[in-house]
């Protein structure tokens, strides 16, 4: 079998930065570096030395700077401009979930409830000499930063496509460990980007919860919802029902398939797998019900009764999305959207483990969310939604045909 060069490079590159951490501070220094420096070029609109008409300053030397991170103590020089109008977004987005991070550590150190690991890290990255009023008083700034990022308008003229997704994170809630539930929503506008539109911790993932999150998102402006995705959940649907009258919900295929694989033997998965993207992969709502109906037969013949029943009760939850434009099926058919964010917020929490508060663990996931949101409007268009436009034209047109034949 060939050899993938790239992947054996690239672990060769983590063994020698994981066994030299003093290498992998060098390297991140000069990326942050490089960042730097390619923020003051496009902020002048010329690289160093380049002669052009569009040049909009000069450079101006350089300031140091240290920045506070997991590797260490980075040592920075700033790029300056004559006019003194560049200031580099780079620290202030950077150091916002640096600062959730350790704020949640060093509430676990004051409280006496880290693990010595916990302990050791709290003490490399924030060191020892904070009391419990620098804490609050930190935190205080921080979180009325972030407060105002969670209840900020949203804008955008409609919110077709929103997804819904959860996971749970340990905290200390009076006195005792207890499971918190950690609620993201992500929407894509009718200009085709996404936007993260909600972060929430409660308690339990409740209908109440839910009826809660919407009532929100629709005060602060979101409208034009066709379709909601997330796993299945009866009190996210009874929801979504108020609050978005004429909407579909669309069941995770990805969660689905989990759950469905889950009901049989490790022999028979890889089977019923390709029966599942076959069913998914079909053009119209009609051709799955038909391939579905087949497969829960075929599942039922060979003894699998569990299956064929869940498959015909179960399936045409997940086929809302064939009712949209083909090309955005791919990405509107699961929550798959939202998972760089929950890698992010796994990478981080781990950390932790066990949050020392509710707040804490609110601040750090919504400090991810507003450096993922960043990425995410300043990056390409998720989805061409023309398309859906148009689809909805040409509906309205089929529907005033037929009224008007009625009504001869």
């Amino acid at each position: 079998m060939a050899t993938d060069h790239r992947r054996v490079d690239a672990e060769l590159a983590q063994e020698v930065l994981l066994d030299q951490p003093g290498f992998l501070k060098e390297i991140v220094e000069r990326v942050v570096q490089e960042l730097l420096e390619a923020e003051m070029t496009e902020h002048i609109g010329a690289a160093p030395y380049e002669r052009t008409d569009a040049r909009a300053g000069h450079r101006n030397g350089h300031k140091p700077r240290t920045l506070r991170t997991r590797v260490g103590t980075l040592n920075l020089l700033v790029p300056q401009d004559r006019e003194g109008t560049f200031c580099t977004r780079l620290f202030s987005r950077y150091q916002r979930n640096e600062k959730a991070l350790c704020l949640a550590l060093m509430e676990m150190y004051l409280e006496g409830v880290s693990t010595r690991k916990v302990k050791d890290i709290t003490e490399e990255l924030c060191g020892t000499s904070f009391s419990k009023s620098l804490v609050s008083s930190l935190a205080s700034r921080l979180d009325s930063e972030l407060s105002a990022w969670r209840s900020r308008p949203l804008e955008a003229a409609s919110y077709p496509y929103v997804f819904v997704d959860a996971r749970y994170e340990k905290a200390r809630v009076d006195g005792r460990v207890a499971s918190q539930g950690v609620l993201v929503a992500s929407a894509v506008r009718d200009d085709g980007l996404r936007e993260i539109v909600a972060v929430e911790v409660a308690d339990t993932e409740s209908e109440a919860t839910y009826q809660e999150l919407f009532r929100s998102l629709k005060g602060r402006g979101l409208s034009g919802v066709e379709l909601v995705v997330s796993d299945e959940h009866e009190g996210l649907k009874a929801a979504i029902s108020r609050h978005f009258q004429g909407a579909s919900h669309q069941r995770c295929q990805v969660h689905y398939t989990r759950n469905l694989l889950g009901m049989v033997g490790a022999s028979k998965r890889k089977e019923l797998g390709a029966d599942l993207r076959a069913i998914f992969a079909s053009p119209a709502r009609e051709t799955a019900l038909r391939t579905a109906s087949s497969v829960a037969e075929k599942w039922r013949e060979k003894g699998s009764e569990k299956v064929a029943e869940h498959l015909e009760e179960h399936v045409e939850e997940c086929l809302s999305c064939l009712a949209f434009p083909e090309s955005h099926r791919r990405r509107i058919r699961t929550t798959n959207s939202l998972e760089r964010l929950n890698q992010e917020i796994k990478r981080r929490t781990r950390v932790v483990r066990i949050f020392p508060n509710r707040e804490s663990c609110l601040r750090l996931v919504t400090a991810l969310a507003v450096e993922v949101l960043e990425e995410w409007v300043t990056g390409r268009r998720y989805l061409d939604m023309r398309e859906l436009a148009e689809q909805r034209r040409q509906e309205g047109e089929r529907k005033a045909e037929e009224v008007m034949l009625m009504e001869r």
